[in-house]
């Protein structure tokens, strides 16, 4: 029977109020508007971003209830009026990251900041409303995606059509971890052949720097993380070498000016740490370093002294790896079917989305660096 023009009654996870864990509960998801595609969400996962949000009041809003999820793939099972590029039954990429293909940022072929990102800040639908009932309630969208539901309504604009053969449970992680991470070191640093780099915090994220590095022809890969268990996923995804900061009684910048000579440099610092983005500047080499701040740095200040760039380092920012989001999730997805990336080892673990809060747990233990979420 067809649910086109139909509200389907499907599973998610809802996060009731900030502080709170996932509860799994059965909502009510319209059917697309002008512009807008309804997705069956196959494959998903949590990210740094939910990670934080869970825990960091900095990152905590008002807007509850709410389905977060900005990590997924999915099939198109109804379009709204309008829609031209994606339909009913085509493979998907979500994205955080819209691609409206009209502003500014997405007529720069330099940039990829789409002004309907902003969006996302106001967790509604571009009409102010909600495609989510929960009880009788309304519930907020996340990120322009909200993929921790069976069903999920986005904007066309947020949408990638893939690879009709592509796996979905192995491709979704283009739609935030892999693609910025790899990206961060590809197109926002240009990471350079024969070059140093060090990578602070070893996650997904992280470990897609390294995978980039490595891609873009960096001879030394220096992994630095407080947790030695992730060191062994590191260095099979390119890393040369990895150290702890806490073997050492010297701040970290000086131990990597002793490991390297002059510094290194690319570093990156994809923990969302304002210490370590001082430490990972002042890593660089003075003359022409450069910083990549990749992790989540929300609502606090950096504390950085004007000293580092008086030679010429600098510190560059990065959203979704400097790729515009369509194009570039559409590209990735064709190399993996290519082999020209690796996906598979990003993937440590895999559950249904029911027992999504066993999954923050493993994301905890920093054993886990992705744990799929099926759907």
């Amino acid at each position: 029977m067809s649910t086109t023009g139909k509200v389907i009654r499907c599973k998610a996870a809802i996060v009731w109020k900030p502080g709170g864990s996932f509860s799994i509960e059965e909502v009510e998801v319209a059917p697309p508007k002008a512009k807008e595609v309804r997705i069956k969400m196959v494959a998903t996962a949590l990210c740094g971003t939910e990670m934080k949000m869970l825990k960091d009041k900095n990152l905590q809003h008002q807007h509850y209830p709410i389905i977060m999820g900005h990590e997924g793939a999915g099939i198109v099972e109804s379009v709204g009026e309008g829609v031209s590029t994606v339909k009913a039954g085509d493979k998907v990429i979500a994205l955080f990251l819209p691609q409206c293909g009209e502003c500014t940022s997405c007529l720069n072929s330099a940039d990829n900041f789409c002004i309907k990102l902003k969006q996302a800040e106001t967790h509604l639908m571009s009409d102010g409303t909600s495609r989510f009932t929960c009880k009788g309630k309304p519930v907020y969208h996340f990120g322009n995606t909200s993929t921790f539901s069976e069903y999920t309504v986005m904007d066309e604009i947020s949408v990638a059509k893939i690879d009709a053969a592509a796996p979905l449970e192995k491709v979704f992680l283009v739609s935030c971890g892999f693609s910025t991470g790899y990206g961060g070191a590809i197109n926002t640093a240009k990471v350079t052949p024969g070059s140093t780099c060090a990578v602070f915090g070893l996650g997904g994220v992280g470990l897609s720097v390294i995978m980039g590095c490595k891609a873009a022809g960096a001879t030394r890969i220096i992994a630095v993380d407080i947790n030695k268990d992730k060191f062994e996923k590191a260095k099979e995804v390119g890393a040369t070498e990895c150290i702890n900061p806490q073997d050492y009684e010297k701040p970290i910048q000086e131990v990597l000016f002793d490991l390297t000579g002059d510094g290194v440099d690319f570093s990156f610092e994809v923990i969302g740490n304002p210490e370590t983005v001082a430490a990972a500047l002042a890593s660089c080499r003075e003359s022409h370093g450069v910083c990549v701040i990749i992790g989540l740095i929300i609502g606090v200040q950096l504390n950085i002294s004007g000293h580092l760039f008086f030679t010429g380092r600098s510190l560059k920012g990065s959203v979704y790896g400097g790729w515009k989001g369509r194009d570039g999730a559409s590209k990735l997805v064709s190399d993996y079917m290519a082999k020209k990336i690796n996906l598979d080892a990003l993937i440590t673990h895999s559950l249904n989305l029911d027992k999504i809060n066993e999954a923050v747990e493993l994301m905890k233990t920093g054993k886990c660096v992705r744990c799929v979420l099926l759907l």
